[in-house]
């Protein structure tokens, strides 16, 4: 009985991780759709830098949430 409650959780908690990797890939994604667009808009060098500077925290937090997600899935591989 234990045993399935415990092969349970890892199986919920490599869910949780994939859906984690899942949002942070989205925000890549979305990090990179937003730069392209911005280049092709032919925007001035400062007006590029604000663009780029709006973007890196999104870009930033996407990329940490992804490795946790990864990270939890690696987790609960190894546990399981």
């Amino acid at each position: 009985m234990a045993g399935k409650t415990a092969e349970s959780l890892m199986e919920i908690l490599v869910a949780i991780g994939a859906g984690l990797s899942a949002v942070g890939l989205l925000g890549i994604i979305y990090s990179i759709l937003t730069v392209v667009k911005a280049k092709r808009a032919n925007l001035s060098d400062e007006d590029m830098r604000v663009k780029m500077s709006k973007v890196l925290p999104i870009n930033l937090g996407a990329l940490f949430i992804s490795v946790i997600g990864l990270m939890t899935v690696a987790l609960g591989l190894m546990l399981g």
